[in-house]
């Protein structure tokens, strides 16, 4: 039962470092995508004229989303498949 309570606690710690590396990825894709897209709604005249406010912002939004799952995902998935590899050498 140990072993299941060590399995256990491992999918935590993975799933843990997975949210804090989404969230720093998202953090990042945020402020990397608000600059170029805020700037270029006020001096591009086609996305002055065609980007308002809730364009601007579902575009910085649906950045910083793919880029949390993305990482999330990808350190989940690295995490699981080292500690997988650490349970077969034991």
């Amino acid at each position: 039962m140990a072993s299941f309570d060590q399995k256990l606690a491992m999918a935590k710690r993975c799933s843990h470092e997975g949210v804090i590396a989404g969230a720093k990825a998202a953090v990042l894709a945020t402020i990397a995508t608000a600059i170029p897209t805020v700037a270029s709604a006020r001096m591009v005249p086609w996305a002055k004229a065609h980007l308002n406010h809730t364009a601007q912002a579902l575009i910085v939004s649906t950045v910083a989303g793919a880029a949390y799952f993305i990482v999330a995902d990808k350190t989940i998935l690295k995490k699981a498949r080292r500690n997988s590899f650490n349970d077969t050498q034991n």
